[in-house]
């Protein structure tokens, strides 16, 4: 997630001490990738109760004030879903702009200059904002989103502040992975992914991490 510009009005807001309920968060992308959400809820399960509470003060979830004073999620949605899947009603925010002055159109409009939202579907194609869910229990699963957060984990590429820069990877992936092996055969599915991701032809990508080849 891209960070805010400081030269921008009112995009300096202090972080909220206040907790906000989950299903109240607006996600600014249609998908996630399951397998890491169903990650994020066994590591959840694994904290003991004296330390949720440390846990949530450390990973507060970045959000956009928008009109009527909603809070747009920005980054952080597996962990907002799994949260929500897991029971947990309230979480604390952290604010990285506050749009809440503008008019819908040029709120949205702002926003997908900025990188701060990303409204594809689970097929890698582009929907009017219009379809983006209104909850994060609405966000549905991208095969290609697990698949690309599983390379990661397995040092296929780098993190990197590039917006949604796991779901370039996904696209890209979606286009040399058969969709049946993604769905059904996981481990193959990502030894593939993998060599994509340390050959050349993955060079464009955020955190590429393969072999430089000498030209």
């Amino acid at each position: 997630m891209a960070q805010a510009d400081s030269t921008t009005a009112s995009q300096s807001p202090t972080p909220s001490l206040h907790p906000v309920t989950i299903s109240e968060l607006r996600p600014t992308q249609m998908t996630v990738g399951m397998r890491e959400v169903e990650q994020k809820r066994q590591d959840w399960r694994g904290l003991a109760p004296t330390k949720s509470g440390q846990f949530l003060g450390r990973h507060m979830i970045p959000v956009v004030r928008g009109p009527k004073g909603r809070y747009y999620v920005v980054d952080h949605h597996h962990l907002a879903r799994a949260l929500y899947e897991e029971g947990v009603e309230q979480i604390l925010v952290s604010p990285v702009a506050d749009l809440r002055a503008l008019e819908k159109d040029e709120f949205w409009t702002f926003m997908d200059n900025r990188g701060w939202m990303h409204p594809f579907d689970a097929d890698g194609q582009r929907q009017p904002r219009t379809a983006l869910p209104k909850s994060v229990a609405d966000l549905v699963d991208d095969p290609y989103r697990s698949l690309a957060g599983e390379l990661r984990f397995a040092g296929g590429y780098a993190k990197d502040t590039t917006p949604f820069s796991e779901f370039l990877w996904a696209d890209a992936l979606r286009r040399r992975v058969d969709a049946k092996t993604a769905k059904s055969d996981f481990e193959t599915a990502l030894q593939k992914s993998l060599d994509f991701a340390k050959s050349p032809d993955a060079g464009y990508l955020p955190g590429w991490c393969g072999a430089h080849t000498r030209t």
